[in-house]
């Protein structure tokens, strides 16, 4: 079986942070069998942050953007490039899918054919495939941001999910989204994450928190430094970079504690989670958060997670074993208290939960056969 995996987030040189659950799940579904071809919308344009910092930044950027090669391998893994060009994101991001088609079609041409097609997000990776018009079935993964925000500004994702053949949401709650926007056929295949040896006893030192999730409004950070003045001689290290930094740095010095807050910037994946895992509990009380792969990379190293009670991924990650704790967000000093002094009998139970239900290996598995399932059906 050839599969097309299509995708907007994925690894590249300029970062190769971007994405990387992505280019994990295509891996496993190579491990679990399928020949897989990735092809990234690669858009050339600045981010706005870039374009803020002015001309030389901007240009800065365009440079290291040009510089991706259009043909490369990560991980054995034959990955294809697809440059284009769009708007800015704002309300014109549900249409990116039709900027990209053009450069879709040229990769495709050089890969293909293939038998089914991945597109990672309904916008603008499935929306682009659609347009394309492939003869190959089309299975779109639903990662949140596109049953959160796009829908709502785009018709295009409702479109998407009616050209496709399947839809995988990665928890319930985005499944339950999904059908509501018109997705008939839909099923939940959760990511996963690597797990290490078994961990070894309780860490020395000051308890410590760790997050590690990008640096905006919606992942709560600024709720977690407020719990630690609550909580006295309780450290917090911050992986992770974003516009949120400077507000959080300043509220961390307004309130008193940034001599026990760390912020890491961002770092490469295999250093972030050594990081993470060097702490004692992880705490992620994010809102929209439709599964968070952070979580269970946390906890497959024997630590406790902390999500926030409503949302999809801490929902399902809870439903399906121990180990993860819920805040309403008033409670979350509480909470983070009971994470610390629960920690060791947590901590096993958050393994077992990630043994059981999030390794690679079982979501490549699920990835074939959800793919199987299409081809069969045809």
């Amino acid at each position: 079986m050839r599969a097309l995996v299509v995708a907007e987030f994925y690894p590249r040189a300029e970062d190769p942070v971007l994405g990387v659950w992505a280019h994990r799940q295509a891996l496993a579904t190579r491990d679990a069998g399928a020949d897989v071809h990735v092809v990234v919308l690669h858009r050339l344009v600045p981010a706005k942050r870039d374009v803020a910092g002015g001309p030389r930044q901007a240009a800065r950027s365009l440079a290291r953007k040009l510089g991706q090669p259009r043909r490369t391998e990560l991980d054995g893994l034959p990955v294809t490039y697809a440059p284009f060009v769009s708007p800015p994101r704002g309300m014109a991001y549900g249409s990116w899918g039709a900027w990209a088609t053009r450069a879709l079609g040229r990769a495709v041409r050089h890969a293909g054919p293939f038998d089914v097609v991945h597109a990672h997000n309904a916008v603008p990776a499935g929306d682009a495939v659609r347009r394309l018009g492939l003869p190959a079935p089309l299975v779109v993964s639903v990662h949140g941001g596109d049953v959160y925000h796009t829908a709502e500004r785009s018709l295009n994702v409702a479109r998407t999910f009616t050209a496709a053949r399947l839809v995988l949401a990665n928890s319930t709650g985005i499944a339950e989204r999904a059908r509501r926007l018109g997705a008939a056929d839909v099923r939940v295949v959760r990511l996963g994450t690597d797990v290490p040896g078994p961990p070894g006893g309780r860490r020395d030192g000051p308890p410590t928190l760790v997050t590690v999730a990008h640096l905006i409004g919606r992942k709560r950070h600024a709720d977690v430094l407020r719990a630690l003045t609550e909580l006295p001689g309780v450290r917090y290290e911050i992986v992770g970079d974003g516009p949120e930094r400077g507000r959080l740095e300043a509220l961390a010095r307004e309130l008193g504690v940034a001599g026990r807050v760390v912020f890491h910037g961002q770092l490469p994946h295999e250093d972030a989670l050594r990081t993470a895992r060097a702490a004692d509990v992880f705490v992620l009380p994010s809102t929209d958060e439709a599964f968070g792969v952070a979580y269970v990379e946390a906890m497959a190293a024997g630590m406790p997670a902390i999500g926030r009670t409503g949302e999809p991924g801490p929902e399902e990650i809870a439903a399906l074993g121990g180990g993860m704790l819920r805040t309403t967000g008033d409670d979350l000093p509480a909470v983070i208290r009971r994470a610390l002094d629960e920690r060791e009998a947590l901590g096993r139970a958050a393994r077992e939960t990630v043994l059981a239900h999030f390794t690679w290996e079982r979501c490549g598995r699920a990835t074939v056969a959800a793919y199987e399932s299409v081809l069969a059906a045809r």
